[in-house]
């Protein structure tokens, strides 16, 4: 113990407040389990933090049980179906009538805000901008989380402790050498993403498969619209003038086919690289890894928010056992139950980028397949229900 350390006791440490920290908070205080959400930003960055928009059905219907989806019920955006733009043309998946649910529209850092809002006003322990977090003993019967404040040195000891702060984050880190076995595939592009203030062009999400690449139309609010472009991995963000983001969009997006793509001042822009990962296992001892510190799939099929949820729910029930029950089975299977999942939406988010997307060196045979293969999901019911039915979201795994 060092010299001047405060110690604190509880059942779980969550370490990361995104979402999959956050939400899994909220489960474990509705079991009545304790716990304590750490997380290295501030209160502001975290809820400013743009990333997913687009929320599975299971998710949206989790967050309504949660209580904390008043807001979303008001101002997100519900959709029933996307289309897709290729050779010409459009064509739309309707989602309410081949499976019977759809989506909603609600950026991650207004889920953000609604969860830390509800949790604190609720008396939940949230510690913003925590410094040197370190993980210890997850091997033991008695591991633990210490980190440094304006306060000074802290340990918390704990029975579980929850890995949810990201791909960056110092979870995975934790597990030595030889104990986990990471498996991954870069892509040989980038998205550049911008936010408009801009009203909506369409009411729904458009996928644009061009011969210049990929181009994806969506939105986040009745004022703000979210659109990528394809772009090569190194590509020099400055040297894309938002005249020129526009230009390109204007090609890329079908305006042959109607589209009267509006227009605004940009006051976001970025380019991300496009990968898919898997950390398994998910468990190391008392550390379980949930989110993006597990796992990463390429945003073309909208599926990090919505996986990392997903996890936690199992998470949460496994704990529960085993804290409630003494019954450690649900740990146990956690990590094989949580990559179950995690490796059927890679697979659908790697068919969506395949398929969407223009690879370089690709030949003639190439490119007329993935005209088939769009043809197919969009043209055939089958192909349409099977792409509907992973895209709404799965029903939750039970552990």
């Amino acid at each position: 113990m060092a010299v001047g350390e405060q110690r604190e006791q509880t059942e779980v440490v969550i370490v990361g407040a995104g979402p999959a920290g956050l939400v899994l908070a909220h489960l474990l205080r509705r079991a009545g389990i304790g716990c304590i959400v750490l997380e290295d930003r501030s209160r502001a960055y975290v809820e400013a933090r743009v990333r997913a928009g687009v929320l599975e059905h299971p998710t949206v219907e989790l967050l309504r049980e949660l209580g904390v989806a008043d807001r979303l019920d008001r101002e997100a955006l519900h959709h029933r179906g996307v289309e897709f733009a290729f050779a010409g043309e459009r064509r739309r998946i309707d989602f309410l009538d081949l499976v019977g649910r759809s989506i909603t529209i609600y950026g991650q850092q207004e889920v953000v805000k609604d969860l830390i809002a509800s949790w604190l006003d609720a008396g939940g322990d949230l510690r913003f901008e925590v410094a040197d977090v370190r993980l210890h003993d997850l091997t033991s019967a008695a591991p633990s989380v210490t980190y440094r404040d304006a306060d000074g040195e802290h340990r918390i000891s704990a029975r579980l402790i929850a890995g949810c702060d990201g791909f960056h984050g110092v979870c995975r880190p934790s597990i030595p050498a030889g104990q986990l076995h990471a498996i991954e595939r870069v892509y040989p592009f980038a998205w550049l993403g911008i936010l408009a203030e801009a009203p909506p062009t369409t009411e729904e999400l458009i996928y644009s498969s061009h011969e210049r690449g990929f181009a994806l139309y969506s939105m986040r609010s009745p004022r703000v619209t979210r659109l990528y472009l394809q772009v090569a991995p190194d590509e020099d963000l400055g040297a894309w003038s938002d005249e020129r983001i526009w230009d390109e969009l204007a090609i890329r997006l079908p305006t042959t086919a109607g589209l009267d793509l509006r227009r605004g001042p940009i006051i976001d822009k970025a380019i991300t690289g496009m990968r898919s990962f898997v950390a398994t296992p998910m468990r190391h001892g008392s550390l379980l890894l949930a989110g993006d510190a597990a796992h990463i799939v390429p945003p073309t099929g909208a599926k990090g928010l919505n996986l990392a949820v997903a996890d936690v729910v199992v998470l949460a029930a496994a704990a529960e056992r085993y804290l409630r029950r003494d019954d450690p089975s649900g740990l146990d299977r956690y990590s094989e139950v949580c990559l179950q999942r995690v490796w059927r939406v890679q697979r659908f988010a790697w068919r969506m980028t395949a398929m969407l997307h223009r690879f370089d060196g690709d030949d003639e045979f190439g490119r007329w397949l993935r005209l088939a293969e769009l043809d197919e999901v969009t043209a055939t019911p089958a192909g349409a229900a099977a792409l509907a039915e992973s895209y709404v979201g799965l029903p939750f795994a039970t552990i």
